[in-house]
This record gives C-alpha cells, structure tokens and sequence, in this order.
C-alpha cells in the first residue's frame, strides 16, 4: 500500500518591512533642520545688525573727534568792536580802526639778527623776527625789539603800544589803567613806544589792524576801548598764527 505524503502548512507570509528610520522619524528631521535653518539666519541677521551698529558708533566717533580737533585747532573769529569800544574811541578823538596793508602774508621770517625798516609806525605785518615775544612780562617799560613784536602779532596777539607823559603821551594815569588790561587777558601787552606819529600817544594793534588815539584820551576811555580791541582781535584768526599766542 503506497505511503500517503503529509501535506506541509502553506508558509505564513511576513508582512513587508517598514521602510528603514519609520515614517514619522523623516518628518521629524525635517522640521528639526527647517529650525536650525532659521536659528541660523536669526543669528546672522543679529551678528550683521551689530557690526552695523558698532560701524555707525564709531564712524559717529570718529567724525566728532574730527570736528573737535578741528574745532579746538581754529582760532575764533574776530569780531567788530563792541558798541561801548567804538563810542569810547569816538569820545577820545580817536582814529578808526584801519587796516594799514592790502594783503599781509604770514611767515615772513628774517635770518636771525637781522632789523628791518617798517613803513608804518608802529608796524602791523611784514618782515619779523624768527622769535616772537615771550609769555611774560605782559606789561614793559622799555621799548621791545619791534621785528619780535611784530611776530607776536601773528600769533594772534594784541600790543598797546604808548608815549609816555614826558614825551607828550598819555598820562600815567592811563598807564596805570591799561596794565590790568594787558595782565588780565591772553596775548595781551602794553609796550612803550616812543616813535609814535606825532599826534599818537596810544595805538593798539593786532595783525594788520591799527586805531590811535591822541594824549587827551582818557582812563576809563582807554580801558574800554582796549578790552573792546582784545575782545574782537586777541586769539582770533585775523591773525595768520592766531591760536600761538600765549593763553590762546
């Protein structure tokens, strides 16, 4: 009798294998990078906003340091006489205020030791001394060496120039007055000179400007008319140097 042949269970089928990470899994790492992303960007655009910033702070910087070097470095300009100091000078019979040269260059230097004839007494510009005057003494009682003068002028000084009372000028007096002028205020001197034009007892210069007036002029006169001239001329750029004088 043949032998029957035991049938074998059909083979269970496995059911197909998930594709490999799982279906949310991609999903995930997409909304994870798409994140980085934009973290990344966020951080950019505040790293540029910043540089941005520090560029306007310190080119804002730069510029007022400029500005104020270049501020501090000018002269202030000079100004017209005050009221008070034209109504003095018109009380004491003074001159107007003239300008003696049509053009007056500055850095005109002499060698060393060598005079100079001025065609203007006292003299405003010109030819000068490599040397201006020293800080100190403000007020003297003997002449100064004009050529030194006349380059303190170019440094935005102002020099009283007087005869004196035994030569016809102005009174002690108005001496006594003028030198808390000359020793209250920057680049200010008061300077005998005794070569004055006949006629002028005072004169007051500063580069290239000059106003005299007669011996009959008096105290408090004088004074106004000199704090009025140091206010418009003394450190100003009516002077080709006017920030070196001294104070200035």
């Amino acid at each position: 009798m043949a032998k029957t042949k035991k049938r074998r269970p059909p083979a269970r089928r496995r059911p197909p294998a998930a594709p490999s990470g799982g279906g949310a899994k991609p999903e995930r790492r997409e909304r994870k990078d798409e994140a980085r992303r934009s973290r990344e960007a966020e951080r950019k655009r505040v790293a540029r906003k910043a540089a941005f910033r520090r560029s306007l702070i310190f080119g804002g910087v730069g510029v007022a340091v400029i500005l104020g070097v270049s501020y501090f470095d000018r002269a202030a300009g000079a100004k017209p006489l005050s009221d008070a100091a034209v109504a003095a000078a018109q009380a004491a019979d003074c001159s107007a205020l003239v300008t003696p040269e049509s053009s007056a260059p500055g850095g005109l230097h002499l060698p060393s030791g060598q005079s100079t004839t001025y065609p203007d007494r006292p003299a405003t510009s010109g030819y000068h001394a490599p040397s201006p005057l020293p800080g100190q003494p403000r007020v003297y009682t003997a002449p100064v060496d004009e050529t030194q003068a006349v380059h303190t002028l170019e440094h935005g000084s102002v020099i009283m120039y007087y005869r004196v009372a035994a030569d016809g000028g102005i009174s002690q007096d108005v001496v006594n007055a003028l030198t808390p002028v000359a020793n209250g205020n920057h680049a200010t001197y008061l300077v005998p000179y005794p070569n004055l034009p006949e006629g002028t007892a005072l004169a007051y210069t500063a580069w290239n400007k000059l106003l005299t007036c007669p011996k009959s002029i008096t105290p408090e006169q004088a004074t106004t008319l000199a704090q009025g001239f140091v206010d418009s001329f003394a450190c100003s750029n009516n002077a080709p140097e006017g920030k070196l004088g001294d104070g200035c």
